[in-house]
C-alpha cells in the first residue's frame, strides 16, 4: 500500500554548535546601541562562569524545532564538553560528539560505534601519537596549549596575532600526507583523521531514526561533509567556510553574522522542516 500524499516527513536536523547555534561573548559580533541588543539565554557554564549563549528567539525556535524533528547536536566537542551545553528543556535523544567519534544515545555513549570509528581511523591514517609529536616539535611561543580529545584527535590553542602566516598551511600539507586534515577555528587549530567525519555519524542516526530528510548547519571545514550529505543545509556568513568562500547548490547562507546568524539558522531550519513535502530529497 502506498503512503498517503499527506503522510508526515521524518526530518533529521544535524547542527554544529559553536559559532553556528551558540556563541561566546567574543564571537557574538553584536553591533548597535545597547537598547537594541537582543535578549540572550546562557546555555553553558564553565567552572561556574557563563560561557555560551543564543538569543531568546533562537532558544524558543530550537524548542519548536525539536518538537517536530529529530534534532541532533553535531559537534567537535568531546562528550564531556558537550554535556555542559543545555540547549533544550529535554535533552535530545541523539548527539554526535568528537566530530563523529562518539554517538550518544539518550546521553549514553554507544561503545560499538566508538570502537568502529577507532578501527576505521587506524586503517586510514597515521597514529595520533605521531601527530602529537609533530605538533610539539613545530610549536613556538604562539602555541598556548596542546590537547588531545577522546584519544581521537589533537588541537592547539594559539595566539592568532603571533601565528606565523604559513604555519597552518604547512601543517595542513604535512597532515594530508598522513591521512589527516586541519581546521582553524578561532584560536584553535584542529588536527583530525580524514576518516573522522560528522557526516558518517549523521548517516547512522538517519538510519536508526528512519529519517526521510536530513537538514544540516555548520560553519567550519569540519562541517563540509555534513552539509554535503544533507538534503538541504545552511551556513552562517562568518567562520571558516565563509572565509574560504565555500558554497554548494543546496546550502543557503545567512544574511547576518555572529549570534544573529545563529538565530537566522534556527529560523531557516524550522521553516524548511515545515515546508518539506514527503519524499523531498529522495532519502530512503
Amino acid at each position: 500500500m502506498s503512503e498517503p500524499a499527506n503522510a508526515p516527513v521524518n526530518v533529521l536536523v544535524c547542527s554544529d554548535l559553536d559559532r553556528t547555534l551558540i556563541y561566546s561573548v567574543n564571537s557574538m559580533a553584536l553591533t548597535g546601541p545597547d537598547e537594541d541588543m537582543p535578549r540572550l539565554v546562557c546555555v553553558e557554564f564553565y567552572q561556574g562562569a557563563p560561557l555560551s549563549y543564543l538569543t531568546e528567539t533562537a532558544a524558543r525556535g530550537l524548542e519548536a524545532l525539536a518538537a517536530v524533528t529529530t534534532f541532533v547536536p553535531t559537534t567537535t566537542r568531546t562528550p564531556e564538553q558537550y554535556r555542559r551545553v543545555h540547549l533544550l528543556d529535554k535533552p535530545p535523544a541523539y548527539a554526535i560528539c568528537a566530530n563523529g567519534g562518539h554517538l550518544l544515545v539518550d546521553g549514553v555513549d554507544d561503545a560499538d560505534w566508538a570502537a568502529a570509528v577507532r578501527a576505521r581511523n587506524a586503517e586510514a591514517g597515521a597514529p595520533l601519537a605521531e601527530i602529537g609529536e609533530y605538533l610539539t616539535r613545530i610549536g613556538g611561543d604562539f602555541v598556548l596549549k596542546r590537547r588531545t580529545a577522546s584519544d581521537l584527535f589533537a588541537y592547539t590553542v594559539v595566539d592568532r596575532a603571533a601565528l606565523p602566516p604559513s604555519w597552518v598551511e604547512d601543517l595542513t600539507g604535512w597532515c594530508a600526507e598522513r591521512g589527516w586534515r586541519t581546521s582553524l577555528q578561532g584560536r584553535k587549530v584542529y588536527c583530525l583523521p580524514a576518516a573522522l567525519t560528522k557526516a558518517a555519524a549523521a548517516t547512522e542516526v538517519a538510519r536508526r531514526s528512519g529519517a526521510d530528510l536530513m537538514l544540516a548547519a555548520g560553519d567550519s571545514l569540519l562541517d563540509t561533509e555534513l552539509l554535503e550529505a544533507a538534503d538541504a543545509a545552511v551556513r552562517p556568513a562568518h567562520g571558516e567556510l565563509h572565509d574560504t568562500g565555500w558554497t554548494a547548490p543546496h546550502t543557503a547562507v545567512t544574511t547576518a553574522s555572529g549570534i544573529a546568524a545563529g538565530q537566522e539558522i534556527v529560523g531557516w531550519l524550522l521553516e524548511r522542516s515545515a515546508q518539506s513535502p514527503p519524499g523531498d530529497g529522495g532519502r530512503s
